[in-house]
């Protein structure tokens, strides 16, 4: 099933489809589902080998996440003679697969501060605001850049904010133009005005990284490859069993104990750990409450 398919190939956005309006998913064969894989992609699993320290304060990064994210974010910060390179990373997977966390890491790994978003920012009671409001957040990151640090914009479940989800959602002029700003930034990165500033003077490139659970209910023309590079994340059992390292860092649970839980819960998804290590400090809590009392 999907939750258990780590390929890294761009065709899995076509899964989603028939679940949402034609208009939001590109006819087949139509160009927006080519996958466009570079050639790592095509070396198996066990031969890819990725040589960076993913350690961040005791915390896991998933290798071939920090690798699509540090590549990403580098590769728009140089000056490629030629190449047209995809402004917009967007990283979707199942959900509590620690991606937004896993990002963050990266982040932190880097040494960059991004600017965030979220989904509930993409929708506001006034029509254009949240258009307004991703080129200032893109302005203000670049601004960052032109001091001579790198940033990036961050925007966290895109889908939520800006996706069609069926019959039950109001699909509103703002998700529109949600989307529509970001396709239009995507093609002109360094020329991001806001209403009433028209001269031309360019400003950095801002690498955008998304997260989501579903791609396919994004406006198909945005998540077309020159403007968005994909990214499905599904932990291998190595990651999870790294990531649970992390979360059990403080409690010194040996590492046989971390291997056999993850293999007792192969269906889990991440969070699933982090709230059961949450639920075991129950006991102790109720046995708190017993000894002080309920009365304050």
């Amino acid at each position: 099933g999907l939750a258990y398919d780590i390929s890294d190939d761009q065709q899995d956005i076509t899964r989603g489809k028939g679940m949402v309006d034609s208009l939001f998913q590109a006819p087949m064969n139509d160009g927006t589902h080519y996958a466009v894989m570079s050639s790592y992609e095509y070396l198996s699993q066990g031969l890819r080998t990725y040589d960076l320290d993913n350690n961040m304060d005791g915390f896991y990064i998933a290798p071939a996440f920090m690798d699509k994210l540090v590549v990403h974010i580098t590769k728009n910060f140089m000056t490629l003679p030629n190449i047209k390179v995809p402004l917009i990373l967007g990283v979707w997977g199942g959900k509590g697969q620690g991606k937004s966390f896993q990002c963050e890491l990266v982040f932190a790994k880097m040494g960059i501060n991004p600017i965030m978003m979220s989904a509930g920012e993409l929708e506001s009671g006034n029509a254009g605001e949240p258009a307004k409001l991703i080129r200032q957040r893109y302005r203000e990151a670049a601004d960052i850049i032109k001091k001579g640090k790198m940033c990036c914009l961050f925007i966290n479940d895109l889908d939520a904010g800006a996706g069609r989800m069926g019959g039950t959602t109001q699909y509103t002029v703002n998700n529109q133009m949600v989307n529509a700003t970001l396709m239009n930034i995507a093609d002109n990165p360094t020329n991001v005005q806001l209403p009433g500033m028209y001269n031309k003077e360019e400003n950095p490139r801002v690498p955008i990284i998304v997260t989501g659970n579903d791609f396919s209910t994004l406006y198909a023309p945005l998540i077309r490859d020159g403007r968005m590079e994909k990214f499905y994340w599904a932990p291998t059992r190595e990651d999870r069993i790294g990531v649970c390292t992390g979360i059990f860092r403080t409690d010194n649970v040996p590492v046989d104990d971390l291997v056999k839980l993850v293999d007792t819960f192969p269906g889990q998804s991440i969070d699933f750990f982090g709230a059961l290590r949450a639920r075991v400090y129950d006991d102790e809590v109720r046995k708190w409450i017993g000894e002080v009392g309920v009365n304050s």
